[in-house]
């Protein structure tokens, strides 16, 4: 982590936050290599409920800040080179990784998130917007196409002709727009206080079940019904033997013994 993106935990929830409000929150190499450091930091802490990510300032995210990587041949490689194709590169760990966390994920959005901070966002299980945000697939105004993995959201939330659209116009769309193409959850007028609310209510129940719904959905929302079935006997079968399932039954019938639930186990 560094100066440019803050964790904060309380009550088992961690507060990410965006912190280059000078820059309206663009995207630099260091922006980007704190977003993964805190990603790791947070995925190595089982006692985690949910993460909300935020951003200090007058925006979300405006998106990459071009005089300072397009000026640097050196960043360019740090940020889009990789060993094996089908790995992400850190311009996609920033997204994708946020995927792979086994704790849901919210992101709190105002005002603009274009381009870098819509494929961050999108990398969330949850989005929710200000009134006033809007949000741009920016890419296509700089003669690029979207590479930091928000496309697999993309193609999970909108239909294909919108997902096409939105990037080959680099069309900038209001909350409203979004929300009816599908692509944020809800609109709020205070989305961090929204967020946390969010997040305190799937604090309630068992972390094996909600990490297990995250797994089954990201990695299997395309996949053949045979796989979707195999998988959800599976994970169905590792719950039953949990030691979180049966303090999720006695919460529901014997509330005064106020069991806590252990530390989540992995899901992958």
């Amino acid at each position: 982590m560094n100066n440019l993106v803050s964790l904060t935990i309380k009550d088992n929830i961690a507060l990410v936050t965006l912190n280059r409000p000078e820059k309206r929150n663009a995207l630099d190499m260091d922006m980007f290599v704190g977003i993964e450091q805190t990603i790791k930091t947070i995925k190595n802490n089982k006692q985690l409920r949910c993460v909300i990510v935020n951003a200090n300032g007058v925006d979300f995210c405006s998106g990459l800040d071009i005089k300072s990587m397009m000026g640097s041949k050196s960043a360019i490689v740090k940020l889009l080179g990789k060993i094996w194709p089908g790995n992400p590169n850190l311009a996609q760990k920033v997204s994708y990784n946020w995927r792979k966390l086994n704790i849901p994920v919210i992101m709190a959005i105002h005002a603009r998130c274009w381009g870098g901070g819509l494929q961050i966002a999108l990398g969330a299980d949850f989005r929710i917007c200000s009134p006033d945000a809007t949000l741009s697939v920016m890419e296509g105004k700089w003669g690029l196409i979207p590479d930091m993995a928000g496309n697999l959201a993309l193609r999970e939330l909108v239909n294909k002709d919108i997902a096409l659209k939105l990037c080959m116009t680099a069309e900038v769309i209001d909350a409203n727009k979004a929300l009816n193409y599908g692509l944020i959850t809800e609109i709020s007028d205070d989305p961090l206080q929204r967020a946390f609310e969010l997040a305190e209510q799937i604090s309630q129940f068992s972390p094996d079940s909600i990490a297990a719904n995250k797994a089954m959905y990201h990695n299997l929302w395309t996949a053949s019904n045979w796989r979707w079935l195999m998988t959800e006997s599976w994970y169905q079968l590792q719950i039953f033997l949990g030691k979180n399932q049966r303090i999720a039954v006695t919460k529901q019938i014997s509330p005064e013994k106020n069991s806590n639930y252990i530390p989540r186990k992995n899901w992958q």
